[in-house]
């Protein structure tokens, strides 16, 4: 995932974060879209300190796959456990017998947890169960590229359909929200089709961590509500 975002469903985990948001208009739908992009936070961050990491295959420029090692991030008892705790960390943030306390905890909890399933639809047999030397799961869709794209694709417009209507952003800030989701689509689509390898796996890494912060940062900022809105 570089910004010419290849190997990974970037899109889609913003379309997931979008649909559980519509759960929840109160919490600003940042969150949500943060919390389904969190492994891949913890990913590129885990591989440019070394605990983790991906290789650039030789076939890369026709399956635009690069092979993960990663069980800290995406193994299935790690995603579990990451869940948890950035449901305990939106547990904390809201104050004792607050309204959203437990309700914001449990949708954070979803869309952390929907990285995961999502990532095991679409990766070959990579996803540890636990330790990198574990059984290792994923259906791998992504070996027919052009279904792959289009679940993708489906999920960010269905994500998009459920949460614009009856959002409480305004309209500029709902159709920059729009616009911003389908243009990171399309960068997905090209980074997944055409785009060329990465100078390095390092690169890769970089540039994706990046691009991943400024996201949830726009997201974030693009869903903030005004004061006198807010429960």
């Amino acid at each position: 995932m570089q910004i010419g975002i290849g190997a990974d469903m970037f899109a889609g985990h913003i379309g997931a974060g979008l649909a559980i948001a519509h759960a929840e208009r109160r919490v600003n739908v940042g969150a949500f879209i943060a919390a389904a992009l969190l492994l891949d936070l913890l990913l590129w961050s885990f591989v440019l300190l070394g605990w983790e990491s991906v290789s650039i295959s030789a076939a890369f420029a026709s399956t635009h796959q690069p092979e993960f090692v990663f069980p800290y991030s995406h193994g299935l008892a790690a995603s579990l456990a990451w869940s948890a705790v950035a449901g305990g960390a939106a547990f904390i943030w809201y104050p004792p017998r607050h309204a959203l306390r437990w309700r914001a905890s449990a949708l954070v909890v979803a869309a952390v947890w929907s990285h995961w399933l999502l990532d095991a639809l679409v990766h070959r047999p990579e996803l540890p169960l636990a330790g990198a030397t574990s059984p290792k799961v994923g259906l791998g869709l992504w070996q027919n590229m052009p279904v792959a794209l289009g679940v993708e694709a489906a999920v960010v417009v269905a994500g998009l359909l459920v949460f614009m209507p009856g959002s409480r952003l305004s309209r500029g800030k709902s159709l920059a929200l729009a616009s911003l989701t389908l243009i990171i689509l399309g960068f997905t689509v090209v980074g997944m089709t055409i785009a060329p390898p990465p100078p390095s796996a390092l690169a890769m890494a970089g540039s994706s961590l990046a691009t991943l912060v400024v996201v949830c940062a726009a997201v974030c900022w693009l869903g903030k509500l005004p004061r006198e809105r807010r429960a």
